[in-house]
């Protein structure tokens, strides 16, 4: 039956990500915060993903303190964050005592929804997050994360949904992160996840390909409880539909968002004022129907871009665009994103400007084939997998059972620069950034 529909914005996490390479300044949040804790979202995506090394790294920023800056003022909508399971959020994989307590830490400090998915989809990778999450008393979102591949079928999706709901998930999201999904795909994959799987239904996606708008309509209409907007000021391109424009469709319908466009429109004139600050960064708004041919995300085609640029190899872009889904294949169709869109595509690259396939292997590709990222959805061609890592056998258990614990060691490490136990995480997830980013806070502080 038709019901109204609800929405999570995602102008404080993937718009900006997406667009503005996740350079907003916590202020330019919190100058309009309030106001958008009373549109009446059913939660705001406000944290996760990469803002954490990006506020590190870049605006020397605490990530915590923005946490819990936003919490202070946002106090009617559920603050919502996405967290790469094992790899929580960095670029490994950490141990089960660093994963249990940052999903403390993470719900302490103000997070009450952790989106939670494994770039390969492996359930291994997610457990201890999900449980850990649960514990500290957070609505646990599963996520299955959405790609096309001979492997990758409806079937396949509705299995893994139906173990993240036996692993005690609250809520199921697809995560189509290069914006695949087509509209009738969407349809179809919605009634079949809500029939088998009886959970709330999340759609996240990204409007790279021109599909997104059509492809959340079909979704709505097939039954899904929730979809991820930005307002418009931040929408398109690479980062998610518009929000505006959704109210308006499902305006006077069955599926009516309840939100008011009056209210909507201050908000969005105060990003289009910032927007100007965020120039230098700023990617291009435009539909790239290529991720349709090459199933690359759009900050992963920038990647590749940068790396081509940085040999004086730009005229070796298609090339590199057509082996890809090469590489891709013989690696087991591991879905692109964070991190396997990064590994894959710099093998791609090097495969086209060496001229001999696998001739030069990064150590994460190696580490991939070895079993170190978790189970792919596919068999490693054999013949490939000789060439990266000879006979070696890769390992079939749960990666993360051979890391040994690691805050108490780093507790003692960075004993000098700790202000408060979450400093402990920052350090371990982000060793260099972290140590920089405490020298600079204590020499603001003398």
């Amino acid at each position: 039956m038709a019901k109204p529909v609800k929405i999570t914005e995602t102008i404080f996490r993937d718009a900006h990500q997406s667009l503005w390479a996740t350079r907003m300044k916590t202020e330019d949040m919190m100058a309009i915060a309030e106001a958008i804790d009373d549109i009446g979202y059913h939660s705001l995506e406000a944290w996760g993903g990469a803002t954490f090394d990006s506020c590190l790294r870049f605006l020397k920023e605490d990530p915590w303190v923005r946490l819990r800056r936003l919490k202070a003022v946002i106090r009617k909508t559920p603050l919502q964050m996405l967290l790469r399971g094992q790899n929580l959020l960095g670029y490994r994989h950490y141990p089960d005592d660093v994963v249990r307590e940052f999903c403390h830490r993470a719900v302490d400090n103000g997070i009450g929804i952790i989106r939670i998915f494994d770039a390969l989809n492996d359930v291994r990778n997610m457990e201890t997050a999900v449980k850990a999450s649960k514990e500290a008393g957070a609505h646990v979102q599963g996520t299955v994360v959405y790609t096309i591949s001979p492997v990758h079928d409806i079937d396949a999706y509705v299995k893994l949904a139906l173990e993240l709901k036996e692993l005690g998930c609250d809520s199921i999201c697809i995560k189509d992160m290069a914006g695949l999904l087509t509209p009738y795909r969407a349809e179809e994959l919605v009634k079949k996840l809500k029939q088998a799987v009886n959970l709330p239904l999340q759609l996240h996606a990204h409007y790279t390909s021109g599909l997104a708008s059509m492809t959340y309509l079909k979704a709505i209409e097939a039954g899904v409880d929730v979809v991820d907007t930005a307002f418009s000021a931040l929408a398109l391109g690479t980062s998610q539909p518009p929000t505006e424009s959704l109210v308006a469709a499902l305006q006077g319908t069955p599926y009516d968002t309840g939100l008011d466009l009056a209210k909507l429109a201050p908000i969005n004139q105060h990003f289009k004022e910032v927007k100007k600050e965020y120039q230098s960064v700023s990617a291009p708004v435009e539909v790239d129907t290529a991720v349709l041919s090459y199933q690359i995300p759009g900050g992963m085609i920038s990647n590749l871009r940068n790396q081509l640029a940085g040999q004086n190899a730009s005229d070796r872009y298609a090339d590199v665009l057509a082996e890809v889904p090469k590489v891709r294949e013989e690696l087991g169709y591991p879905p692109l994103v964070t991190p396997t869109s990064q590994m894959l595509g710099t093998q791609a690259v090097l495969n086209v400007l060496t001229g001999k396939r696998y001739s030069v292997v990064p150590k994460e590709i190696k580490e991939y084939v070895r079993g170190m990222y978790g189970r792919p959805p596919a068999p490693i061609n054999p013949e490939v997998r000789k060439l990266i890592i000879g006979d070696e056998q890769p390992i079939t258990h749960r990666p993360a059972d051979d890391l040994e614990p690691m805050l108490g060691k780093a507790r003692k490490e960075i004993i000098e620069y700790y202000q408060q136990e979450e400093d402990v995480l920052s350090y371990v997830l982000f060793p260099e950034v972290a140590l920089e980013f405490f020298k600079t806070r204590n020499s603001n502080c003398k």
